[in-house]
Order: structure tokens, then sequence, then C-alpha cells
């Protein structure tokens, strides 16, 4: 993806719990000209600044330390946010309300996540 310039600006909200993948996240998403929201490692923080951030979408890690981000990406979806998940199983975690999201499959590029973001910004109202 050579265009990128269109995701300068895009407030991201992260959330993963393992400290290596989120830093490579955000490393990710600044080369890329995004604003990072957070990250979140746990699921009441990711709550927190859900509400209390001025966010554009979201890269979700599916399992939070066995916790599932499913109460996250429905609260997220209410207010009319994309959102994209991250997880090394694909969508086969995922619920049936869930199936038809972005799903990055890690380990993803830089290139995913900007493919995958650009399908976010397009439903960013």
């Amino acid at each position: 993806m050579n265009d990128t310039a269109n995701l300068g600006g895009l407030r991201v909200l992260v959330v993963e719990d393992e400290m290596m993948v989120s830093m490579l996240i955000e490393d990710m998403l600044t080369d890329l000209g995004c604003t990072v929201i957070g990250p979140a490692s746990r699921l009441d923080e990711a709550f927190e600044l859900a509400r209390a951030s001025d966010i554009d979408c979201a890269v979700l890690d599916v399992n939070l330390g066995g916790q599932p981000i499913f109460p996250l990406a429905d609260l997220l979806r209410e207010r009319g946010l994309p959102f994209a998940f991250a997880t090394g199983y694909g969508d086969a975690g995922l619920r049936e309300v869930d199936r038809g999201a972005p799903v990055l499959q890690k380990p993803f590029r830089e290139g995913d996540l900007a493919r995958v973001l650009g399908e976010l910004r397009a439903k960013v109202g």
C-alpha cells in the first residue's frame, strides 16, 4: 500500500496485553502518521480510554490475559466506531456478530495494518 497519507491524524485506540506487540503496533501507527490512544493492556483500562478519549477507530487484541475483548467491541459498535481485531487465530475465535470485522492475523506487518486502517478510515463518520 503506497497511499498512507490518508491515515495521517487518525486517532487509533490500541488494546493489546503483550508489551512487545503493543510497542510494535505503536511504532507502526506512528510511522503511518496516526495518533496512538493508549495502549491499554486491561479491559477496564480500555473501557476508560474508549469512553474518555476522542478516537476514530481501534485495534483490539481478542484475548487480554484470558479475558475476551468482546464487551469493548460491543461498546464501540454501539458508538458507531469501527475496529479491527488482532489475533493469532484468524476469525475462528470471533463471535457471529463480529464476523466480517477486519482481522489482523498476528504477526502482521505495517502494510497489513495500513490496509486495515484504510478500511476503518473509510467507515469513520
